[in-house]
């Protein structure tokens, strides 16, 4: 091997071994993180640290909830949230956006207010789930629609747009997937974490 050869060689190792480094060191300082992307050719890493809406206009009909902007959710998502809204207003229902897209920080502060509000983390568990990486929410794909009888209209109507509840425990959490579309909504499961 000649000398130049030599010197790429070391170059390209040294190179390699300072970008693994630093990648390392800010991973352990928590400034990197990692995604494994669940859904071939999504953006992963970005969607899931693109907050949502902390708050938004009061829900035209039941004050009580809110009404936020549905950013940050996933393009296909945003597209088939607008037209389940639309199908629902055809039929003289309105649908609320109470909760939509968090961040891994918003879903972390989900939990930490869960846990105040129920006593422990077990508890809390059942209605936010933890990690934050397990959210729906936080990857984009799931959508709280109060108040409640607007939530029973989508239950019954929302299959057909790809839109399904996924927990009995609450009746105002829909995930949208295209394979809902074609195949129905899977069976509900008792909670957030299963049990």
């Amino acid at each position: 091997m000649s000398k130049t050869s030599r010197r790429v060689v070391f170059g390209v190792l040294l190179i390699v071994t300072l970008v693994v480094s630093t990648g390392g060191a800010l991973g352990y300082l928590g400034r990197l993180t990692i995604v494994f992307d669940r859904h071939p050719g999504k953006q992963l890493a970005i969607i899931e640290e693109v907050p949502g809406p902390p708050d938004g206009p009061q829900c035209a009909i039941d004050a009580r909830y809110f009404d936020e902007e549905p950013r940050g959710l996933r393009p296909e998502v945003l597209q088939a949230w607008l037209k389940l809204r639309q199908t629902a207003s055809e039929q003289g229902i309105t649908l609320c956006l109470n909760d939509g897209k968090r961040s891994r920080q918003q879903q972390r502060a989900e939990f930490d207010e869960a846990v105040e509000k129920f006593g422990t983390e077990e508890l809390a568990s059942k209605y936010v789930l933890n990690p934050p990486d397990r959210s729906m929410h936080v990857i984009g794909f799931a959508v709280d629609v109060q108040p409640i009888e607007s939530a029973k209209w989508v239950e019954k109507n929302g299959s057909t747009l790809g839109w399904c509840r996924r927990y009995e425990n609450e009746q105002w959490h829909f995930e949208y997937s295209s394979g809902y579309l074609t195949g129905g909504c899977p069976a509900l499961i008792p909670s957030a974490t299963g049990s």
